[in-house]
C-alpha cells in the first residue's frame, strides 16, 4: 500500500510538471504571437553588411485603402535612408488609381532624389504600368520594361451609371432635396445636367493637364510626342521604348546586376502586420469556401 501511495504521488508530481511545462510553452507562444502582431519584431528591413540594391513594390490599384501613398512613401524613405543602399528599384505592376495618391508618391520621389543625389532610382515594370502607375514611374531616373509590358494610358476619367430610364419603367420617382443648386452634382438617379457635365469635363481636363506636365517634366527630351500620346492609349513595352515613354528592357535582377552593380537585393516594401495578414487569409479562405454557392446563384447579397 505504501508503494502504491508513493507511486501515485510521484505520478501526480510528474503530471503537474508536464502541465506546468505545457502551460509555460503555451504562454510563450502567445507572447511571441502578440509581439509579432504589434510589430515589435518588425522594425523594418535588415540591411546587408555591404552595398546592395533596395527594392520597393508598388502592386495593384493605387488608392488610400489599398496601395496607398503612405505605405509606398515609407518604404521608399527606408530604402533611401539606408547608407548601404547603392540604388533603389521601384517595381511597378499597377493599372493606375487615385491621381492624388499617385501625385503624393511622385512628389516624394522627387524630394528623395534631391536629398540623396548619389542614390539612383529606377522603375521596373512587370505586366502593366498605366495611368497613375505611369504617373509615379516618370519620377524615376530611368524606366525599364519587358517587351510585352503595357505602358501608358495618360488620361483621366470619371465614370458612373445613369438609371433614369430604368426608374421610369419601374415607376420609381426620384425625390432629391438639396441646399445649393449643384449639391446633387451628376446624381446617377437624375437626368444629367448639361452645365454640370461641362464643369466635370473642364475639371478632368485640368487634372489631365497636370498629368501631361508631370510626364513632360519627368521624361524631358527623351519623350517623342505624337498626337495620340496623351489620348489615353497604351502601348507594348517595346513600342514604348521607341516613343521615349521608357528607357529600355530590364528586370529587377538585370537592373540590380548590370545598372546599379549591386546584385544583392533587399526588399524594403512595407509589410502588413500579422493580424492583417491573418485577416486577409481568413477572408480569402471564406471567399473560396463560398465560391461554389456563388456560382450556383446562392450567396449573401
Amino acid at each position: 500500500m505504501e508503494k502504491l501511495a508513493l507511486s501515485a504521488i510521484q505520478e501526480q508530481r510528474r503530471s503537474r510538471h508536464w502541465s506546468i511545462l505545457f502551460k509555460t510553452l503555451g504562454f510563450l507562444y502567445l507572447f511571441i504571437v502578440l509581439f509579432l502582431a504589434l510589430g515589435w519584431f518588425n522594425s523594418g528591413s535588415v540591411a546587408l553588411p555591404k552595398a546592395h540594391t533596395a527594392l520597393v513594390d508598388l502592386q495593384g490599384v493605387i488608392s488610400a485603402d489599398k496601395t496607398s501613398a503612405d505605405s509606398v512613401i515609407s518604404s521608399l524613405q527606408g530604402a533611401f535612408e539606408d547608407k548601404k543602399t547603392k540604388g533603389v528599384i521601384l517595381r511597378i505592376n499597377s493599372p493606375g488609381g487615385s491621381p492624388v495618391q499617385a501625385g503624393q508618391i511622385y512628389d516624394e520621389i522627387k524630394r528623395l532624389r534631391a536629398k540623396h543625389p548619389k542614390t539612383p532610382l529606377y522603375a521596373v515594370v512587370d505586366d502593366i504600368c498605366a495611368s497613375g502607375g505611369y504617373y509615379v514611374a516618370v519620377g524615376a531616373d530611368k524606366i525599364f520594361v519587358d517587351k510585352a509590358s503595357i505602358v501608358g494610358s495618360i488620361g483621366v476619367l470619371m465614370d458612373g451609371f445613369g438609371f433614369t430610364k430604368t426608374m421610369e419603367k419601374l415607376g420609381v420617382e426620384r425625390r432629391l432635396l438639396t441646399a445649393g443648386e449643384n449639391k446633387g452634382f451628376l446624381d446617377p438617379f437624375s437626368p444629367i445636367d448639361p452645365e454640370q457635365q461641362v464643369f466635370a469635363k473642364q475639371m478632368l481636363e485640368e487634372i489631365h493637364g497636370q498629368f501631361i506636365a508631370v510626364v513632360r517634366e519627368g521624361r524631358g527630351k527623351r519623350l517623342k510626342e505624337t498626337p495620340e500620346m496623351f489620348s489615353g492609349l497604351v502601348w507594348s513595352g517595346e513600342k514604348s521604348i521607341q516613343l521615349g515613354l521608357v528607357d529600355g528592357l530590364g528586370s529587377v535582377e538585370s537592373v540590380a546586376r548590370d545598372v546599379i552593380k549591386a546584385e544583392d537585393i533587399v526588399d524594403y516594401t512595407s509589410q502588413d502586420s500579422l493580424i492583417e495578414r491573418l485577416a486577409s487569409r481568413l477572408g480569402a479562405s471564406m471567399a473560396e469556401a463560398w465560391s461554389p454557392f456563388e456560382k450556383a446563384g446562392v450567396g449573401l447579397r
